[in-house]
């Protein structure tokens, strides 16, 4: 294995440039990277990552923490946080939250004690230790959030814009000729169903069935939604708007139970595109969030705080897409 002696010798610069541009490559010019990366690449060198940490006082970790790691949404995200990290030098310490407070103070004590270089939270809370660190620093605090967007945080955040989203899922219902709809939220504290609620609410106004939408609140959880799909069923509904996949999942199930058919009698829609909602019966139309890309984006401007490059925008609103299968149809002739 070569030294990195070696590597600044074939490259014919320092060993300080070698370090600068597998630590911080913006410091260093176009060509002397090209050619450090080069040679890099063609002697198979690798940075002892530990000892590079004791000198620059740098954990070479990430804490990536997670409001439900049983949650199949979060799986892409943390894939997408993965690479991007392992690109930047930096590996992923996954933290599961369960929605708690006191477990996440206790894993933002980890950026307080420096064992971790950053700390991106998937969540809605701030976790409440880390406010001195921003009102110190600010969106120079090594802080990111990704998905529940909310201003009031004052971090850099990925996010997609979940109004929009959820204003295109009710247009598609409202096209199809529903005009009895259910909206099975997430709960009512998380910025990202309040969000989503506003949009589906601001699309039945524009359409003048403000009247006729039927909101019933859930936790994101199948269990939740087949408790309030009963429900929207005594108000003959003829179609079903879930805050996540999973919830779709348990509304297909509580019309199966009711004897109904989906979409002969009650279309389903649902939010975050699953893998597994391609393989719904019937395969489940959706709101596709690009997940892996939002724990991609997230590590890149963590990375960025890290090295003191400022981000041209801080607050990143990437792309959703409304991907239409068979849960969703027209509604039956007399409904």
């Amino acid at each position: 294995m070569p030294t990195i002696i070696e590597v600044a010798a074939l490259a014919g610069v320092s060993t300080a440039t070698v370090s600068r541009v597998l630590s911080r490559p913006e410091q260093v010019s176009e060509d002397t990277r090209r050619r450090v990366l080069e040679v890099v690449r063609e002697s198979g060198y690798t940075p002892n990552v530990a000892a590079r940490s004791l000198r620059t006082l740098r954990a070479a970790k990430i804490l990536l923490t997670v409001p439900d790691i049983s949650n199949a949404f979060f799986a892409s995200v943390i894939r997408g946080a993965e690479e991007a990290a392992r690109d930047a030098g930096y590996s992923v310490v996954v933290g599961d939250t369960r929605h708690d407070p006191e477990v996440e103070d206790q894993y933002a004590d980890m950026l307080s004690r420096r064992e971790v270089d950053g700390l991106i939270f998937l969540g809605h809370r701030l976790p409440a230790s880390l406010a001195p660190l921003l009102a110190r620093k600010g969106t120079a605090a090594p802080i990111v959030n990704g998905c529940e967007y909310s201003p009031d945080l004052g971090v850099p955040s990925v996010h997609i814009d979940n109004a929009a989203a959820s204003v295109d899922a009710i247009d598609h219902l409202i096209g199809l000729g529903h005009r009895r709809i259910g909206v099975i939220t997430g709960p009512e504290i998380s910025p990202i169903s309040r969000d989503r609620l506003a949009g589906a609410i601001d699309a039945a106004i524009r359409a003048d069935l403000r009247d006729s939408l039927y909101i019933r609140i859930g936790d994101y959880s199948a269990g939740s939604a087949v408790d309030q799909t009963r429900d929207l069923l005594t108000h003959d509904v003829t179609a079903i708007f879930c805050f996540s996949d999973e919830m779709a999942m348990g509304a297909l199930s509580a019309i199966r139970d009711a004897g109904l058919s989906c979409p002969r009698d009650i279309s389903v829609i649902g939010f975050d595109d699953l893998p597994l909602a391609r393989y719904f019966q019937p395969p489940l139309t959706t709101i596709a969030q690009p997940k892996g890309m939002i724990g991609r984006r997230t590590v890149e401007l963590l990375v960025d705080i890290l090295r003191g490059v400022e981000s041209p925008s801080p607050q990143v609103t990437l792309r959703h897409e409304l991907v239409i299968r068979n849960s969703t149809a027209p509604p039956a002739l007399g409904l």
